[in-house]
Parts: C-alpha cells; structure tokens; sequence
C-alpha cells in the first residue's frame, strides 16, 4: 500500500507547489525559507523521481510541463487539507464560534433541555448552530464513533450497565405517572389492567420501559396504540379511554396544553436518569467538552429536581389504590 509515496521524500511536494504558483525558483525559495540552490537541488530530484523536466525556463519564469499542469492541482489539494488537519486545535472561543452540532435526542429529551438551553446559549455563543435527530436505536453508539453525531441526548436506569466506550453526565431524575382524560376521578392498580394504552416507543420498541417492570411482578397491560412521538399523544388520551404513562417533568407541562389529569402509577417503578453520551473514542473536541458542560450547568442552574411537579399532586391516587 502506497507504493509510490514510500519511496518519495514527502518534502518536495511543497517545493513543486510553491514553483508552480510563483513560477519562479527565487520566490518560491523565499516562501519556503530556502536558498535557490537547494531549492533547485530539490527540484532535480523530483524530476528524476517522476522523469518529467515538470518546469522549463522560458525567459524569467519557469513554466509547467503537462505532466506538472496535470499534477498541480492534486498536489494542492493534499497539502491543503493535510495542513487543515494536522494544524494544532485552535482553543474554542463560544463567543465567536460558529460550530455545527449534530444531536441525537428523543422528544422527551429534547423537551426537557432544549428550552433551557436555547433560552441562554443565545448570549453565550450567538453563532452556534444545532441540528437534533432521532435515531432508531439507543443509545447511539455507532453513530456517535462514527462522528455522525456529537452527543445524544437519552436516559437509563439505575441497573443499566454501562457501556465501556460511553462517557455519561448525568442531568437529572426523573419518574413516570399516568395521564388519562380529564373524566377519570380514580385510577387503581385493576384499573390500570383494564384499561387500554398508548405507549411511546422513541426507538420502535416492542414494548415500552413499563412493561418490563410489569412483567417482572407478574402483570401485563394492553397497548393499544404504540407510536414514536410524543407530541400528539396526549391528545389523542384527552379525547379517548387510553391511559399513557409519562415522565413527571413532561407531564406538569402537558396539563397546561391538554385536557388530561395525572395519577401516581399504581406499581412501583424505578426513576431513570436523564444523560448526556459522548463517545471515549471520538476525540475530545474543545467544543463539545464545552457543550456538555453548559448544558449540565444549565439544567442545574433551571433546578429541575427541585421544580419537577410533584407526583403527590391533587388529582394522584395512592400508590397502591
């Protein structure tokens, strides 16, 4: 592999370049700090190297063979880009930045810090720019090693194994209750089973993270309705039977938009934990080591343990009514 290149001095190739732009020995081995002659010398073994003359005199200036005319470009390009990335990492400067992040989210996800987050970064680093998209799979490892994607945006719970090449901030817990019409007075453990329900699957689970724990105590739910968005879901629960279990964070929000009440969930399950993952293998890139640590500020700074609704609300049953 790379038979050629093992047997060139890599050196010459920005003697080449600097000729064939200035078309001039004298110019070019002022730009690279040379003399003529070693220049010159330079050139020679590039010529037999290739066997092409590459450049000819012709008057005060050297002119380019088509073999050189040809190369040119080429020649070039790789330099440039080799230069662009071997160059030392320019320190990160947020306030005059006009980095792309790419951002793997769920609309849960993306509900809890994006607002936050938007609402401050404007002053901070006015010239960042975000793209948010949901991937079928969490979390998003192959995507995240690949470059793909900078951060993703997910939760877990507390037994959930880590996995070896993730780096994990936590932002903050947060729990499930249930939503249903605003008709229902009561919900119990039996009217939980009965009833039908409307699951949000952000990665086309099967089932949703509920349902485990069901499973576990020996129960099981009917779902009704499986869909990967949240967005219309309490709607669609405002208008029919369906129930729909809900983080507390999302749910204190959607009673202000829908015509639902919220219940305790009937069954014990396990807070999970809203996380910010990077891969170990990526790189450390400047400004997403600082991206993650705004974030985390932010969120801490909103208090979102603290002003999570409680889940000891009016409306809730008891936990085993």
């Amino acid at each position: 592999m790379h038979h050629v290149l093992r047997r060139l001095d890599l050196n010459l190739l920005p003697i080449f370049d600097a000729v064939f732009r200035h078309r001039s020995v004298r110019l070019a081995a002022d730009e690279l700090s040379m003399s003529t002659s070693a220049l010159s010398h330079a050139l020679t073994r590039l010529r037999e190297f290739l066997k092409d003359p590459l450049f000819y005199r012709e008057g005060h200036k050297m002119c380019p063979s088509v073999y050189a005319l040809l190369l040119a470009p080429h020649i070039a390009e790789a330099l440039q880009a080799l230069n662009q990335h071997l160059s030392p990492v320019k320190p990160f400067d947020p306030l005059t930045s006009n980095e792309f992040f790419r951002i793997a989210v769920t609309d849960y996800t993306a509900f809890c810090v994006f607002p936050v987050l938007m609402k401050e970064i404007h002053n901070i680093a006015p010239g960042i720019n975000f793209e948010l998209c949901h991937l079928p799979h969490n979390p998003a490892l192959n995507e995240l090693l690949a470059g793909e994607v900078d951060l993703a945006l997910s939760f877990s719970e507390p037994d959930e194994v880590k996995h070896p090449d993730l780096d994990e901030i936590d932002l903050f817990q947060d729990e499930f209750v249930v939503i249903s019409n605003a008709r229902r007075q009561t919900l119990s453990l039996e009217d939980y089973l009965k009833a039908g329900h409307l699951v949000v699957t952000p990665w086309n689970e099967k089932r949703g993270l509920l349902d485990t724990h069901l499973e576990r105590i020996g129960l099981e739910r009917r779902i009704t309705l499986k869909t990967p968005s949240m967005l219309s879901s309490p709607h669609v629960v405002a208008e029919s039977e369906l129930l729909m279990a809900i983080p507390t964070f999302v749910a204190g929000k959607i009673e202000k938009m829908a015509n639902v009440r919220t219940f305790k969930l009937p069954f014990f399950a396990p807070p999970f934990t809203v996380k910010i993952f990077s891969h170990k293998r990526s790189g450390r890139k400047k400004s997403t080591e600082w991206l993650k640590e705004y974030i985390s500020n932010c969120i801490h700074h909103a208090d979102y343990v603290n002003n999570l609704p409680s889940r000891a609300s009016a409306n809730a049953t008891d936990r085993r009514a």
